[in-house]
């Protein structure tokens, strides 16, 4: 993988991704409506929105899945539709449903990778064994894939998408479907690329797995961005400390700025209310009126 120095030498003030005025319809369903995002190099990206927000689009079009209708779309200043070939060296993909070839070994899978992108027998023997290693199967590298754990064929993907080297790793929805202890250790695995200076674009359904993770946010809805800045800062924006009151249509959440104004509002309620710290996914039902997953 690419270091960070490496990153911020050859690419200082420029971004890693870059999109502009971005359109694309399907028939009569607008699903990105002028979009604009810069990412910077070395970034944790999380991209957030309710279903059919747009996010999968975006995803498509900067991996060069789909062709927007309009705009600019640039991976490490690589147009994703003038210069398809060449963006696609620059990134890896780590998909949400599992594609990974489940007769063949985990080591013959990161080989015939290695090929599809052009690299040596030798470079394909060496970063196989490193990415192995990375990703804690060294083990089993010879056994079939059809004989892992969830957790083992989602950690199998990352290092089928770091093979080549890329400078941009997209993840969408990672760690869906499994259990909390697996998911923790993929997060730390995450950390680790993105420390090591890969730039990450991540989509998932699970709010607090972006403000464990990302360094910085995109909320998206009906095809635009309406929030960027890091979980604390998005927080920060709509209050740091919520009261929910307990209303006979349901719960009502409120936002204060302190615990001192929140103390007083619950003191002037009539009925019981709750008072505690705000966290990302009360950014996103105050900012958009549905959770993820709607």
């Amino acid at each position: 993988m690419v270091s960070q120095n490496d990153l911020l030498r050859d690419h200082q003030k420029v971004e890693m991704i870059r999109i502009g005025n971005l359109h694309k319809r399907y028939k009569k369903v607008i699903a990105l409506n002028g979009l604009n995002l810069d990412i910077p190099a070395g970034s944790f990206f999380g991209l957030l929105g309710p279903n059919g927000a747009g996010k999968t689009t975006i995803v498509n079009i900067l991996t060069t899945l789909t062709r927007p209708d309009s705009g600019r779309v640039t991976v490490n200043g690589f147009d994703v539709v003038k210069e398809p070939i060449r963006a696609k060296l620059e990134i890896g993909v780590v998909p949400q449903s599992i594609n990974l070839d489940m007769e063949l070994s985990a080591r013959e899978n990161l080989f015939i990778h290695g090929l599809l992108y052009g690299m040596s027998q030798k470079d394909i023997r060496q970063e196989g064994e490193r990415m192995l290693s990375f990703v804690g199967l060294e083990e089993c590298a010879d056994r079939p894939v059809k004989d892992f754990s969830g957790g083992m064929k989602r950690r199998l993907m990352i290092a089928r998408a770091l093979m080549h080297s890329p400078r941009v790793v997209f993840l969408d929805e990672p760690t869906v479907g499994l259990d909390v202890t697996t998911r923790r250790k993929l997060w730390e695995l995450l950390k680790k690329i993105n420390q090591e200076g890969a730039t990450i674009l991540l989509t998932t359904h699970y709010i607090e797995e972006a403000e464990a993770l990302c360094d910085m946010v995109g909320i998206i809805d009906f095809g635009k961005l309406i929030a960027l800045g890091s979980p604390k800062t998005l927080i920060q924006r709509v209050g740091p400390i919520v009261v929910e009151q307990m209303a006979e249509d349901g719960i009502r959440t409120h936002f204060f700025s302190n615990r001192k104004e929140a103390t007083s509002f619950i003191e002037r309620l009539k009925g019981s209310a709750l008072i505690r710290e705000a966290n990302l996914e009360d950014v996103f039902l105050e900012l958009t009126g549905r959770r993820v997953n709607q």
